[in-house]
């Protein structure tokens, strides 16, 4: 028989705990939770449901019958209604109270919400390990001079660990809203078919004050402060676009970073980790291609686009409830997640064994130094009485003229034809004296230090160890 269809999410790429949360048996319990949660608050406050009836729904959980539920959803065509009837049957003296008051959207929407939460803060700790990886890489590269670039094109000379340090305050930031989200994540509690607690009104024989107290026992339940002050059938689903809006910056920093990374390994300045038995290429077995940074940058387009779909949906919702949501939901929250995850992974790999080519990086540091260093060398000048006007058109010709020499695969020699012009008043020593990488990184190491401070309380509670990925 042929093997069916697998989301290379679930086969290749994600953690088993992300795996596991949205799983239907983690959904299917949680379903089970949230009923066994509202039965306990229901009694509490005076309904008829005996503390027999709860500790029945609460000991039969994880007694889920998902081939029982199958044929039921077959016949009823309702997938809640269908968990409703096998919980019933695995706790049949509370079969008759499942669900009292509740709408669909009490198990499935509070669910949703429930394990949104929970994969925000697992992606959290993620996100600290490439932030503590980065912290870690940035100060001990914090003074190594490299070759800075604008447009690609060799500009001003910077630091290694000053790169790293505009990586690592991306994901500050990615930290920073992640929290922000968290932070702002209401339950729905139980709100009936339209938001308007009508169902509890005539449980609670018109007690308001029992509602809202029937929802602060369910907030306290799952660990929720509180409830959306109003909502139609289902929370609003401009939370959705708040959460995958989240994940993709994450994304966003992720596929910069590993874009810049697979720059530099063209140059041989930096690498990924590359394994002993590796191989790059099934035709060029020389070949070392950054394919982690490559799927990196692969897996965060995917994650970016998949955040489309939550602000489309919030824009569609119909007066109090449409169920055109549902179907996009059930792909676009969870894949994001465990794209999220994955992504997350694999910045943790890359970040924990990035190889620095320091020779090829003091290479590529002198060829151009010499041109770095001419406004040195010409206030140099200028301060032994030159004419500011003559040099600067001295340094000009002479830049050309190297210049073409190493776009001819020559050596530029640029000090050589400085040392030609008189008017420069400089001999070979003393401009050899300018070419000291470190006069020309400015406040690089203190940036980076500066940076460093911000990050380190974020980090006490890291755990060691990065995620081991499929190569």
């Amino acid at each position: 028989m042929a093997e069916h269809y697998e989301s290379p999410l679930a086969s290749r790429y994600a953690s088993e705990y992300m795996l596991n949360l949205f799983s239907a048996e983690k959904r299917a319990e949680t379903w089970r939770r949230l009923w066994a949660a509202l039965a306990d608050a229901e009694s509490r406050l005076g309904l008829p449901i005996s503390r027999e009836q709860v500790r029945e729904l609460e000991e039969h959980i994880a007694d889920i019958d998902f081939e029982a539920i199958r044929k039921r959803e077959k016949e009823v065509r309702h997938d809640v209604m269908a968990h409703v009837y096998a919980f019933g049957r695995a706790a049949p003296s509370a079969a008759g109270i499942i669900h009292l008051g509740a709408t669909s959207c009490y198990v499935t929407d509070n669910a949703d919400l429930i394990l949104y939460r929970d994969g925000l803060k697992y992606l959290r700790a993620e996100l600290l390990k490439v932030i503590r990886n980065l912290a870690d890489f940035a100060e001990k590269y914090r003074s190594l001079p490299t070759l800075g670039y604008t447009h690609f094109q060799p500009a001003q000379l910077v630091t290694v660990g000053k790169r790293a340090a505009l990586w690592l305050q991306d994901f500050l930031a990615d930290l920073e809203e992640l929290d922000f989200v968290l932070e702002h994540i209401p339950f729905l509690g139980c709100r009936g078919t339209t938001g308007t607690e009508a169902s509890f009104m005539e449980l609670f024989d018109g007690d308001g004050e029992k509602i809202d107290e029937m929802n602060r026992m369910l907030c306290e339940s799952f660990g929720f402060s509180r409830c959306f002050t109003v909502c139609g059938q289902t929370y609003p689903r401009k939370l959705d676009s708040r959460i995958l809006n989240c994940l993709s910056a994450v994304a966003q920093s992720c596929c910069r970073m590993a874009n810049d990374i697979r720059l530099l390994q063209h140059d041989r300045q930096l690498e990924e980790p590359f394994e002993k038995g590796q191989i790059g290429s099934s035709a060029m077995p020389y070949k070392r291609n950054p394919m982690r940074c490559e799927r990196i940058c692969s897996l965060s387009r995917y994650l970016m686009t998949d955040a489309m779909n939550a602000p489309l949906t919030a824009s569609l919702q119909w007066l109090e409830r449409t169920l055109d949501d549902s179907a996009n939901r059930r792909i676009s929250l969870p894949e994001g997640f465990l794209c999220a995850d994955a992504v997350l992974r694999l910045s943790q790999n890359v970040t924990d064994g990035l190889v620095v080519r320091e020779k090829v990086i003091g290479k590529a540091v002198r060829e151009y130094l010499p041109f770095i260093a001419t406004e040195n060398l010409m206030m140099e000048a200028v301060k032994r009485g030159g004419d500011r006007q003559e040099l600067h058109e001295v340094i000009r010709q002479c830049s050309m003229e190297a210049t073409e020499r190493m776009r001819n695969g020559e050596e530029g020699r640029l000090l050589e034809l400085l040392e030609k012009h008189p008017e420069f008043g400089l001999n070979r020593e003393e401009l050899e004296k300018a070419l000291d990488p470190a006069c020309y990184t400015g406040r690089c190491a203190q940036q980076v230090e500066n940076l460093l401070k911000q990050v380190r309380p974020l980090l006490e509670d890291v755990e060691e160890g990065s995620a081991d990925i499929q190569v």
